[in-house]
């Protein structure tokens, strides 16, 4: 019989869980704001944005969705101690990466943002790794069963 052992985690657990869910509720509203942007809002973007708004396809958008909710439910799961946040921060790893290709590989975004526009998805998957290897360190160490 297996028991897992729990072991309290230090304070820095606590912090770095905190700011990662913050993290990721920013981009659970970034993707509210951009699935629910008005046509008014729409409208006042230069026309080259207001043609990447527009064209964005279902899956795209879907792996954004993917992404953004499978991070902050993730980062919930971390804060309740659960091993599943670490299948949560994969599932929305591969929800960025996907989202990433499109938007550098397939969408004009690079054209419009030049490449300043690779900046923030860059940022996004380097946390979206970490959080997997902490999620990895957290089990490992018994925080998190």
């Amino acid at each position: 019989m297996n028991h897992s052992t729990r072991t309290k985690p230090p304070i820095w657990f606590w912090i770095i869980s905190v700011i990662a869910l913050i993290w990721n509720l920013m981009g659970v509203m970034a993707y509210l704001g951009q699935a629910y942007m008005s046509d008014a809002d729409l409208s006042a973007l230069p026309e080259a944005e207001q043609a990447l708004y527009t064209n964005v396809p279902a899956w795209a958008t879907a792996a954004f969705a993917i992404g953004v909710f499978g991070g902050a439910l993730g980062c919930l799961l971390l804060l309740l101690r659960k091993k599943w946040a670490k299948s949560l921060f994969i599932i929305s790893l591969i929800g960025v990466l996907i989202q990433t290709s499109y938007n550098i590989f397939v969408s004009d975004a690079l054209d419009v943002y030049g490449t300043k526009g690779l900046i923030m998805p860059i940022i996004i998957l380097i946390i979206a790794l970490y959080l997997i290897m902490f999620s990895n360190k957290s089990i490992a160490k018994g925080w998190i069963s």
